[in-house]
């Protein structure tokens, strides 16, 4: 494939979800900076609260917050945050549950006769992501596992020599060569290559998690009418069927509903509803971008908006390493995408546990795709390109499904135009292949559901307990009057059909 001279520096390929040498860990080796999280609260107590827990000094923190909870007159914010500080520590610890011995057995029954000096070797380069909370070090539950994500070394040491498997969408395929052809046949953006979809969303809480009779409240994730990428959104029936469904102009939709727990008996809700799915393929023009005149529309996706989005010291010094001295717009989003595209991909601990997750992104050296698209908005947004989330679930024909987030950014002249960084670049071996290497950034497949167009917003209607997760909405969420229930208390998951379409559709099939 012929590649532009100013392209060399951006080029990447699906290696690089196993590539170990990453910009940003050649660039940084700081701790992430501490930022506010969940409730943003100034008060200099939450703040040194949250520093100690992201130095692993829990024991001091659970003093600090004990101390400032006795204090009379307390504010219901700082209370708040206060509380929620200590929640984390009790999520971080369910998401870091190895020591050294459990990571090597795992790991042994890929790589029977790894060594010591192996192993260590991989810990020093970063590959088995752990803290040192009280003095123990304590591994990620998922860290053997994302070593062969993050290691070729350690695959090709792998009994099978066989790296994980990506989604079906991660490598060119017809599904793509459809979209482009409908796109130049149609002379169309959006409303690509159109297919109507029954999907059923099910969420399963654990026998015996809430006490019987008391009533379990659940927030199904929902999809929003976007025309051109998924219309006539209807409304088919759920289980039960009383129901609180959220406007379409709700940044994170849901489906409320709530149901009594039964004794020995799991708590189940189900939502079924139809879409039209469509792609997208914008053909970006460089030479027609032009730069962002920022309207008050526009301002707050050029915005920080901590605890996620900070423009702090180390991402500025990350931007101009890429960048240079580059001025062209597109150019600029071009080699931010290209920069994280060659962040590995990796099985994530829960967002609500990281103080700021574009900045844990950026160091990690790995992170899967809401970190990613997070850290590539804070950088389109230093640079004053405006950029913004958009997060659901993807499937395929057959009974692949996962969640997935994904992102925008605007481009005059063509204006908004989707973004998927940890999809990424594509590559192809057929004529007419190399013209969609950037597909992904302005193009989108048609075999995802978006449920957000924002993160970190509140539900209609709200949560009264602590949400599982405070920055995403893809799994759904779960409480009762006695508190949250965590994702260790549920489970949940998808079912679906391809339906006939005006357009001639796919034939009836089933999915997972």
């Amino acid at each position: 494939m012929a590649v532009h001279p100013a392209d060399s520096q951006i080029m990447t390929n699906k290696g690089r979800r196993l590539r170990v040498t990453v910009l940003a860990c050649a660039l940084f080796c700081a701790l992430p900076s501490m930022v506010l999280a969940q409730n943003n609260a100034p008060d200099t107590t939450v703040s040194h609260t949250i520093q100690a827990i992201d130095a692993g000094h829990f024991k001091d923190a659970e003093a600090d917050i004990a101390k400032a909870l006795a204090q009379p007159g307390i504010a219901a914010s700082e209370r708040n945050a206060l509380l929620y500080q200590r929640e984390r520590m009790r999520r971080i610890l369910i998401d870091f549950t190895l020591d050294e011995a459990a990571v090597k057995e795992r790991v042994r029954k890929q790589i029977p006769d790894l060594t010591d000096a192996e192993f260590d070797r991989w810990n020093k380069q970063g590959l088995f992501e752990h803290q040192v909370i009280d003095g123990r070090t304590l591994y990620f539950k998922r860290s053997p596992g994302n070593l062969f994500r993050l290691s070729k070394e350690a695959v090709a040491r792998r009994k099978d020599h066989k790296a994980d498997d990506d989604g079906p969408m991660e490598n060119l395929n017809d599904t793509h060569r459809a979209i482009r052809a409908d796109a130049i046949a149609t002379g169309k953006h959006n409303g690509l290559v159109p297919h109507r979809v029954r999907m059923t969303q099910i969420l399963t809480v654990n026998a015996d998690a809430v006490p019987a009779g008391e009533t379990v409240d659940a927030w199904i994730p929902y999809p929003h009418d976007l025309p051109g990428q998924q219309d006539d959104v209807k409304f088919i029936g759920s289980e039960p069927s009383t129901h609180e469904l959220a406007d379409n102009s709700v940044a994170q939709r849901t489906v409320h509903m709530s149901k009594p727990a039964k004794a020995g008996e799991k708590t189940q809700f189900k939502v079924t509803y139809e879409v039209t799915l469509s792609a997208q393929d914008y053909r970006i023009d460089g030479n027609k971008v032009t730069k962002t005149v920022i309207t008050p529309e526009l301002a707050p996706y050029v915005a920080e908006r901590a605890p996620h989005v900070v423009f702090t010291d180390d991402l500025r010094a990350f931007s101009k390493k890429v960048l240079g001295d580059e001025k062209n717009p597109y150019r600029i989003v071009q080699k931010l995408f290209a920069a994280v595209d060659q962040i590995p991909w990796a099985g994530a601990r829960e967002y609500s546990t990281i103080s700021n997750i574009s900045d844990y992104t950026l160091h990690a050296g790995h992170g899967d795709c809401g970190q990613q698209t997070l850290l590539l908005i804070t950088l389109l947004r230093l640079n004053g390109i405006p950029a913004r989330w958009q997060s659901g679930m993807v499937f395929s024909k057959g009974d692949y499904s996962n969640i997935h987030d994904w992102g925008q950014v605007y481009l005059p002249p063509y204006g908004w135009v989707p973004m998927d960084v940890t999809t990424g670049q594509l590559h192809g071996s057929r004529p007419g292949d190399a013209a969609m290497q950037w597909f992904y950034l302005g193009g989108l497949d048609n075999w995802r559901i978006a449920f957000n167009s924002d993160f970190g917003t509140d539900f209609v209607p709200p949560k009264q307990q602590f949400r599982s997760d405070n920055v995403d909405s893809q799994r759904g969420e779960v409480e009762w009057k006695g508190g949250n229930l965590y994702f260790n208390q549920w489970d949940y998951d998808f079912k679906w059909q391809l339906l006939p379409t005006s357009q001639g559709g796919a034939s009836a099939s089933a999915g997972k």
